[in-house]
């Protein structure tokens, strides 16, 4: 662990001398910029030369304008475009020895000896076995003499590649999520939602085609975020007679008086017998069989487009770095290495143990070896696949288990989006393990009062893309009501709580689980599920809702950002929420490109304030136009919002003027994101399975008893997995006073913001830079479960 060793700075890691080609292939994905931007920033932050390759390996081969040094400023205002500024092509010359011995050629004209290369499988292999061939290449140039001389030969005698996976089918082995992945879920899931509003006027089917030939990622997440009735795709081919079954739950659907049946469908879906599923078929199918008036919607090409997501931009971001540093700390001995996410942990892998494993996907889909394809996929899918396959279906009655078990669910809180998914997921599969699910009206304070009903399978219909909290909350504390909350718990003969909320959800549960001694109702099964845009409780790395309000930010800024292109040079001073906690203000600057970000964590005094004037000031007698300052609501009560733009206007006389903007409540409002609905459902699920447990646990002489520590629980998102922990083992964790956690892990990102906005910083690299291998779960390990 970090403990262990004195903190590695990279202050000791210098590029001078060094030469970085950039270059991006195949498809585009959303977030390649990004990428690009980081590793450019990066390279000239460490003093190596960073080169742009245009058009990717087919500008190597051809060499000549294609192979251009680039400046700090050459990736300004590129964070928010789509596709790829640099361009991607297709190239056949590569492929064969005489490319490869031309782009040879044209890198060492240049000096450049290391490579990122930012692609899908395909475009990364090419550079693995371009990397491979690099000395013969070289000995062959010097051999036909006229091309370089030994003395080359010897000083780059060794390429360096790291690679990036940018593919919005996320079917890549190694890597929770590639780079574009998320921006696609969210063109798709924009289209659904449109789609449901139409569905309220018109009794209809809908059939939606989406990307994915080879992988049924995207169809699979976007599934489970609209809930959609029915899902094809090419790893788990639907059983003989599906035909019927589908028609069947189709049917039954209308009958429960829903106006809406969606089906999804990847382009690569297959059977039992690996013949295709086209969403035409599904369509003729259902016409035919239940003639209900049905539309295909081929979602094509929409998926690429767009501004890429938050979540793309930071992970881009991150991963631009990270390969920054691979590429210094390579040796010739060192293999090709990818980065990838794991959890929220950037890592290194050897690039050519993913290529085999994504191959191996493919080999098994092929002998129809199905149950294998799922588990090759990785932890991420398997979980998706298993909570979809848990909460679309609902059982007959008569195959359901009764449990005579009464579990109720509350908000606590202030709205986060993606809350209506957490309940819609825990009522469905509670209703699965037999129990009878109780919904509670406005969180504490309405279970003071008796607000309380049993909700069914179908209640909880169509809620995962609702914003706010459809079943409302408060933020009250329980303390107050101990005595009419207990009898309510009496009355109900509620066995087990489960608490979505945030901080006060928190204390909700320290305060419930205090009141043990006094009240016997209280000594039952309690779980939290964290969900706030502040991202500010224990024990978790990320809450439902804080990726919504990260996006809501991002696109504002976006938006002030364009604003002002046309006027003379502007700053923009911006206030996130989050109480306290500075996670929005820190990653939305992140993924916003601005220029300073003031948080709370982080004291900051006028010295610091004056620094950042003067560096923009100096910034903007460059070709740079914009200046974005990103400020955390409660980061200082002197230093306000008001404070800071009078700052900036005065001291940025005749250089820049100042705009400022105070986000508000909008960052808590909007449908959810996918990443928070998909998040909220399979949280939820897993805190649901959790309770099922401890009721039958701590089930003894016809009644449920539980007054340990390990009964009241809080399922965070640690590092790489989710973890149950004991709220009362929480509290040394935590500053009641500010209402944070003591230790947050986003604050080791703090200055990959500074570094990208081209301060001097240090950064502690001691997290990253080992090569780890690519693991392969047992399927045990699957429930411990990465999102």
């Amino acid at each position: 662990s970090a403990m262990d060793h004195q903190p590695k700075f990279f202050e000791n890691l210098s590029g001078t001398g060094k030469a970085i080609g950039v270059l991006t292939s195949g498809g585009d994905a959303q977030g390649m910029n990004a990428a690009v931007r980081a590793v450019v920033r990066m390279g000239i932050y460490v003093k190596a030369k960073v080169y742009f390759v245009y058009e990717g390996y087919q500008g190597m081969v051809d060499g000549g304008d294609n192979i251009v040094e680039v400046s700090w400023e050459s990736v300004s205002s590129i964070l928010q475009v789509g596709g790829t500024v640099i361009g991607s092509a297709r190239c056949k010359s590569f492929r064969t020895r005489e490319g490869r011995l031309q782009a040879a050629y044209n890198l060492v004209q240049r000096g450049i000896t290391n490579l990122c290369v930012i692609g899908g499988d395909g475009s990364l292999t090419g550079a693995n076995l371009f990397r491979e061939e690099w000395s013969g290449l070289l000995e062959e140039l010097a051999q036909k003499g006229k091309f370089i001389d030994e003395e080359a030969v010897k000083k780059y005698a060794y390429l360096n590649i790291v690679g990036m996976v940018g593919s919005i089918d996320n079917d890549f082995c190694g890597t929770d999520m590639t780079i574009g992945t998320d921006s696609a879920l969210h063109r798709i899931i924009e289209v659904v939602d449109a789609i449901m509003t139409t569905a309220q006027s018109h009794q209809r089917t809908f059939v939606l085609e989406v990307m994915g030939r080879h992988c049924g990622y995207l169809a699979l997440v976007s599934a489970l975020a609209c809930g959609a009735d029915w899902v094809f795709i090419p790893e788990y081919p639907p059983e003989e007679g599906w035909e019927d079954s589908m028609c069947v739950k189709l049917s039954e659907n209308r009958a429960r008086k829903k106006r809406l049946n969606i089906i999804i469908v990847a382009e690569g879906a297959i059977d039992c017998h690996n013949k295709p599923i086209t969403s035409e078929k599904v369509k003729d199918l259902v016409v035919q069989r239940l003639g209900f008036d049905t539309r295909v919607t081929i979602l094509g090409h929409v998926q690429r487009g767009g501004t890429p997501s938050a979540f793309d931009r930071i992970l881009a971001s991150r991963m631009g770095v990270e390969a920054v540093l691979a590429l210094l700390e390579a040796t010739p001995a060192t293999p090709a290495c990818v980065v990838s996410l794991s959890g929220n942990q950037a890592v290194r892998l050897p690039l050519m143990e993913c290529v085999q494993m994504t191959q191996e996907v493919q080999k098994a889909m092929d002998e129809g070896r199905f149950v294998e394809a799922v588990r090759l996929r990785g932890r991420s899918f398997e979980n998706n696949l298993n909570t979809y396959k848990l909460l679309s279906h609902k059982k007959p009655d008569a195959e359901l288990p009764k449990t005579n078990f009464n579990v109720a669910v509350l908000n606590v809180g202030a709205p986060a989006a993606g809350m209506n998914a957490a309940v819609r997921a825990a009522v469905r599969v509670g209703i699965t393990e037999g129990h009878k699910m109780f919904a509670v009206i406005d969180g504490f304070e309405g279970f003071a009062r008796g607000k309380i009903k049993e909700i069914s399978w179908g209640d909880v219909g169509g809620w995962t893309g609702q914003g706010g909290s459809i079943l409302g909350t408060k933020r009250t504390l329980p303390a107050k009501y101990l005595e009419k909350i207990a009898d309510q718990m009496r009355t109900n003969n509620i066995n087990a709580l489960m608490v979505i909320g945030g901080f006060e959800a928190y204390l909700g549960l320290l305060e419930l689980s205090a009141a043990r001694e006094k009240y016997d109702e209280f000594c039952v099964p309690m779980v939290m599920v964290p969900a706030t845009v502040s991202n500010n409780v224990p024990g978790s790395d990320f809450s439902i809702g804080a990726d919504t309000a990260l996006n809501t930010i991002t696109d504002t800024c976006d938006r002030i950002k364009q604003s002002a292109s046309g006027t003379k040079r502007r700053v923009f001073i911006i206030e996130t929420m989050g109480g306290y906690c500075g996670y929005l203000a820190n990653m939305g600057a992140l993924a916003a490109g601005a220029d300073a970000a003031y948080i709370f964590e982080e004291q900051f005094d006028i010295r610091e304030l004056q620094a950042n004037v003067e560096h923009l000031t100096e910034k903007m007698k460059t070709s740079i136009q914009r200046g974005l300052v990103l400020r955390n609501e409660n980061c200082n009560e002197n230093y306000t919002t008001d404070f800071i733009y009078q700052l900036y206007s005065e001291e940025g006389k005749g250089v820049f003027d100042c705009r400022k903007n105070v986000l508000g409540h909008m960052q808590q409002g909007g449908a959810p994101s996918p990443f928070d609905r998909n998040f909220g459902t399979k949280i939820s699920a897993k805190a649901m399975q959790w309770i099922s447990k401890k009721l039958k646990e701590t089930y003894r002489k016809g009644k449920v008893f539980a007054n340990t520590d390990d009964s009241v629980c809080l399922l965070g998102m640690r590092r790489r997995n989710l973890v149950f922990q004991p709220v009362a083992e929480l509290k040394t964790e935590t500053d009641f006073v500010h209402r944070i956690p003591k230790e947050q892990w986003w604050l080791k990102l703090r200055p990959l913001m500074k570094i990208l906005a081209k301060y001097k910083t240090s950064y502690d690299v001691s997290d990253s830079g080992q090569l780890e291998h690519v693991a392969m779960h047992s399927p045990k390990e699957a429930e411990t479960g990465a999102i």
